[in-house]
């Protein structure tokens, strides 16, 4: 119980203060449990991440569920993914039952805009830590260099998936002992979550019966086909609930998820409780269980065999060349969204090089550092 309460408060605090999207999470996770906790060493948190980038749901949620998995079994993972999904549930169901209009409060303002500027520094430092740790050879920081030049000029989904599967490829033909035998647990499947998974495939495909019914296929089916996390999901969802919410009402979802901390997929508890005005509460997690639980249950139905198979030379160099590709993915990231959503102005990077500092070099502890963050963001706004 000591275990499964540690997970669910680290990932409780994590989603209180987890804002900049996947990129940010990503670097979060690192810095606490990596860095931190030492719940496991980079090589093991890069297979995490690798595996999280080739299946359908919310990446960097996909993580943080596996990383309580590794903990704390499947309570564990259970107890980090409610953990880090609370916050944003509970400030988006309130922000869909009352009002939005917190969000143009100037002193809210700077606090948002502060804590994005807490992102810069956390992917910053994730992408100087990463790299260390997954480009090792000159090959490496190649696929890392061109991953990144690639994703800035051509960003998007297919991008990314196309240097994430040739960064694969690339390091797999070029492993040294790729004739090597794998020793060590034969790959397997966790059969009770695929028998899971399928038992929630077909109630998705069945003729509604009821509002819910309703909203859980639609929702489930979005995260089912989605691949890239949050932002990518919105087309999916617009098309799904266009007959049935204003496009402004949409876009203002959008917006509030966007502004509050933790995973972007909790965009499906605003909708689901708009979607179902006389019982929100409900709508709302439905909608936001569904749009989750085809990435969860993947997770772990392959956890077990992934890491089997990534003992395999060949599957490692290939892991190997996905991490490189990811600090790439991640450099792309800094920059867009994360640098150019936070930056505004010459004081904006005064803060960010501070923030940098006191967590790079004085190593001050994450919570800290947001006070730090926030208290500057602060005063700027109070001088202004």
């Amino acid at each position: 119980m000591a275990a499964l309460a540690q997970v669910f408060l680290q990932f409780f605090m994590l989603g209180l203060v987890s804002f900049g999207g996947p990129a940010a999470h990503i670097g979060y996770f690192r810095k606490k449990f990596v860095e931190q906790e030492k719940w496991l060493d980079d090589d093991a948190y890069g297979r995490l991440v690798a595996l999280s980038q080739f299946l359908p749901g919310p990446g960097s949620s996909q993580v943080g569920f596996a990383l309580g998995y590794r903990r704390a079994g499947v309570p564990g993972a259970l107890a980090a993914f409610v953990g880090f999904t609370l916050p944003s549930f509970i400030l988006l169901y309130l922000l869909a039952t009352l009002s939005v209009d917190a969000l143009d409060n100037p002193v809210m303002a700077a606090v948002i805009h502060g804590l994005k500027l807490l992102a810069v520094v956390v992917v910053a430092d994730a992408v100087l830590g990463m790299s260390r740790s997954f480009c090792k050879t000159s090959l490496h920081w190649a696929l890392a260099i061109l991953s990144a030049a690639v994703l800035l000029v051509l960003p998007g989904l297919t991008a990314q998936l196309a240097v994430l599967g040739f960064a694969a490829l690339v390091a797999a033909w070029q492993a040294p002992d790729a004739t090597a035998v794998a020793s060590g647990a034969k790959p397997r499947l966790q059969w009770l979550p695929l028998a899971l998974l399928v038992a929630a495939v077909v109630a998705a495909v069945m003729p509604a019966h009821g509002l819910m019914h309703q909203i859980y296929a639609d929702f489930f089916q979005a995260g089912a086909l989605v691949f890239g996390g949050g932002h990518v999901v919105l087309p999916l969802l617009q098309e799904t609930t266009g007959s049935l919410i204003s496009p402004d009402r949409f876009l203002t979802g959008y917006a509030a998820a966007q502004a509050v901390p933790g995973p972007m997929f909790t965009l499906a508890t605003f909708l689901g409780a708009d979607l179902a005005p006389d019982s929100p509460l409900l709508g709302a997690t439905v909608a936001t269980l569904a749009l989750f639980l085809p990435g969860l249950l993947l997770v772990l139905a392959l956890y077990h065999g992934w890491e089997a198979l990534a003992s395999r030379p060949r599957v490692a160099a290939a892991a190997a060349g996905i991490n490189a590709a990811v600090v790439g993915l991640l450099l792309s990231a800094l920059y867009q969204p994360v640098f150019v959503s936070g930056v505004m102005d010459a004081a904006d990077m005064a803060i960010v090089v501070v923030g940098f500092y006191l967590l790079r070099e004085r190593k001050l502890p994450i919570l800290w550092l947001i006070v730090a963050i926030l208290a500057m963001s602060l005063a700027r706004w109070a001088l202004l």
